[in-house]
């Protein structure tokens, strides 16, 4: 058959520069490069954008305004496409109602056996659903456990209202719900709590709603007096916490119990759904069993009616073993998913269709799998490619590029200095390319030489988040620390529930976007555009509100936004560029205040490298210069934290906290989003961390990042139920010789000097 390619002509999509590609069909197509080169608006932005937007235009106006909005990319044609689906990175949504065998369809599938063979017969599949009426259990409504109010922890009975007796923040002194207490006339505000009589304990508590007035800057306002156990109860249990953001929650966390069901025991089920089995096991008894165990139990149904179920639960499940995934439970939560497990999650969704000459679009695939399962990923890929589709990877491990039958490399380095295609051909022809890709592929990394010495230990006591089997672990101080293991060994559990639940001053850099919102850019997320905004003002004697775009200098016509969105009713909503500030987002007038020649919006327009060399201010250019040092000097001051990647926004968190002393940093696979060159430059970061005082703690898979360690902390020896121990704890050049680690192994096999 004669190779057909997918062709791109005039690609100009953000830093792109009039680019031209052909990418071969049905073969696995690599982009590679540094980040911001340009690799995610060829794949992502173009490819995948155009692809949607034509098939979403084949359906009516009435279904098209209910779907996603793309516009067309930025090129003067893209040609040969196929059906696009996008499997990305960002973590399943969901609240605590989605779990892994709802988002997979397994569980209904599941549902769907018990009601035909199950003994008794107690209903359809909908009377073994925790989110039906019919088959939720009563007494928790298909969550699982109930969750109260800890009053101990609620309350000082020390101290009087007025004192700060209530000590949850959002009801502190001067608040107003604070005041809906206070101003009721109900109690004595200097009355301490351990001397109210029973009828004022009552009535703080659990006093039904009575109408009152207050004043708020002199203008009475009419209040419902509810308790505090009622009114925290209905603000913040009766709705759904995963909404939430996760600053709150962490706070919500410190004040309620959890516990699971009583009548229930937690599996979320109605008692008439637990009494039907299948031989000997409930639903929620397979639900509850690690995927690699389930599928064993699946296999030894022996009836002629579940035959058709039997092998759809079989292919499914192997599906989830065969991505690295077999630790994992039915019913567990997506929301505790990482990002790295969603996106496998999505994979095996696709695994099972029998649809061909579709273009599968991943972005960084890898990201959260050890070294020990990357062969996994790479076997899928080629699965599905053998199915006969076309498939796009983004991606940095060099394992994963060796698979590819083309690479494209994108570069030569980042933001303005990128957008061009470097190379593109075989991957022995990328080993020869003298690109940073090509440089670094095979570069030999050597471990440092000597190892700090630890200052002191911060000991988690007692872990039994998840799979952890009740650990008491020594983390060290001053030093950097690696927490290692495959995927699913306990390392998250481990740093990022109890070690975090136990020391909550430590500083917290992981890979959750830091906005969503287009008015938010690297500028005003670190302090910097405070500080701009000061410096234009005082140069041009006028107030600083006017340097705002989302203030008093914000254009009319826009809001500040730079784009209008006009509403076509049943067409697709069009995004189009200001015509009265042509997208700078600013008055006509502020543009007319200068700071060595530039305007507020050139200054936003500025990358951090020109912002650098622009400003002289030496508390602003040190804050500018982290940015710098976290390797985001292709970002524009201005651009907005919503166009981010993971790895990105974990970097530009890290930029607002470099310069701390004498504190906890805890990092969540800060190489993911990476280029192999890039990862010297973030040890350097976290060396100089801890050279300054600081103690590092960093969860990662990379196996340059653990030669530089001074101490490892590996979890295993596998995931799920057969991981959640410490399988060793050490020097990088000790864990080489222990035998009895998956990651050791790779090191080892690398074959590279650890002196």
């Amino acid at each position: 058959m004669k190779q057909e390619f997918i062709e791109i002509r005039g690609a100009r999509e953000n830093n792109l520069k009039n680019i031209s590609l052909r990418i071969p069909k049905r073969k696995i197509t690599v982009f590679t490069g540094v980040s911001g080169s340009g690799k995610s608006s060829i794949v992502f932005d173009t490819i995948g954008a155009e692809a949607q937007r034509q098939l979403n235009e084949t359906f009516s106006t009435f279904v098209r305004n209910r779907l996603p909005k793309h516009s067309q990319p930025d090129a003067d044609s893209i040609s040969n496409l196929s059906t696009a689906i996008v499997i990305d990175q960002k973590r399943l949504g969901g609240n605590s109602r989605s779990t892994v065998g709802t988002i997979t369809d397994i569980y209904s599938i599941l549902r769907l056996l018990f009601s035909r063979i199950g003994k008794p017969f107690v209903g359809y599949s909908n009377a073994f659903s925790f989110n039906d009426p019919a088959g939720m259990c009563p007494e928790c409504n298909g969550l699982g456990e109930t969750v109260k109010l800890n009053l101990d922890k609620f309350l000082d009975k020390s101290k009087s209202l007025n004192e700060g007796a209530i000590l949850f923040p959002m009801f502190a002194v001067g608040s107003w719900y604070f005041n809906t207490y206070a101003y009721s006339g109900f109690f004595d505000n200097d009355k301490k709590l351990k001397d109210y009589s029973d009828e004022e304990w009552q009535t703080l508590l659990y006093g039904k709603k009575k109408k009152f007035q207050v004043k708020k800057d002199n203008v009475p306002l009419n209040v419902s007096f509810e308790g505090l156990v009622d009114k925290f109860n209905r603000m913040y249990i009766q709705r759904d916490t995963s909404i939430l953001s996760e600053s709150m929650r962490r706070t919500l966390e410190r004040f309620i119990l959890f516990a699971p069901c009583p009548l229930c025991k937690g599996t979320r089920l109605s008692q008439a759904a637990l009494s039907c089995r299948i031989n000997g096991y409930n639903i929620a008894q397979l639900t509850n069993l690690e995927v690699d165990e389930l599928i064993k139990i699946i296999a030894q149904i022996d009836d002629a009616i579940a035959e058709t179920m039997t092998s759809a639960l079989m292919m499914r499940l192997q599906h989830l073993i065969d991505i690295g995934l077999e630790y994992l439970s039915l019913d567990r939560e997506t929301t505790s998913l990482s990002g790295g497990e969603s996106q496998r999650i999505k994979m095996v969704r696709h695994l099972g269709s029998s649809l061909t000459d579709m273009i599968y679009i991943f972005d960084e695939p890898s990201v959260g799998l050890h070294q020990h399962d990357v062969h996994r990923l790479n076997e899928l890929l080629l699965q599905l490619r053998d199915k006969g589709n076309t498939i796009l990877v983004v991606e940095h491990d060099p394992e994963v590029i060796r698979i590819a039958d083309h690479v494209v490399d994108v570069g030569p380095h980042a933001g303005t200095h990128g957008g061009e295609i470097v190379y593109q051909g075989t991957v022995d022809g990328l080993l020869k390319a003298d690109t940073l890709t090509g440089n670094y592929i095979n570069r030999q990394h050597y471990a440092k030489s000597s190892y700090r010495k630890a200052k002191g230990v911060l000991t988690v006591h007692n872990a039994k988040a998840h799979n952890l089997k009740n650990l008491t672990v020594d983390i060290p101080t001053g030093v950097f620390t690696v927490v290692t293991g495959v995927a699913g060994s306990g390392k998250s559990s481990l740093i990022n529930h109890e070690f975090i639940k136990q020391y909550p001053e430590a500083i917290i850099i992981d890979q959750t976007a830091v906005s969503t919102s287009v008015r938010s850019n690297p500028a005003t997320y670190t302090g910097i555009m405070d500080e701009i905004r000061r410096i234009f003002a005082q140069h041009n004697k006028v107030s600083a509100s006017l340097f705002s775009f989302n203030s008093k200098g914000a254009c009319p016509n826009c809001q500040g936004l730079g784009f209008i969105y006009t509403d076509l009713a049943f067409l697709e909503p069009v995004k189009t560029e200001c015509e009265i500030c042509n997208g700078k987002r600013f008055r006509e007038e502020v543009l007319a205040y200068k700071l060595n020649g530039k305007s507020i919006s050139e200054v936003l327009a500025m990358t951090v490298q020109e912002a650098v060399d622009f400003f002289d201010k030496k508390d602003l250019k040190r804050k500018i210069e982290a940015i710098l040092d976290v390797g985001l000097d292709y970002l524009t001051l201005g651009q907005p934290l919503s166009t981010l990647s993971g790895g990105e926004c974990q970097r530009i968190k890290l930029a607002g906290n470099l310069h701390k002393r004498g504190s906890i940093y805890v990092l969540d696979e800060p190489t993911t989003g990476l280029h192999m060159s890039d990862v010297e430059h973030l040890l350097q970061i976290m060396n100089h961390l801890v050279d300054i005082g600081n103690s590092v703690i960093v969860i990662e898979h990379n196996l340059d990042v653990i030669k530089n360690a001074d101490w490892i902390i590996d979890m295993g020896p596998e995931g799920g139920k057969k991981g959640g121990e410490v399988i060793f704890t050490g020097t990088p050049a000790a864990l080489i010789e222990y035998p009895g680690s998956l990651t050791g192994h790779y090191l080892n096999k690398e074959k590279q000097l650890i002196l």
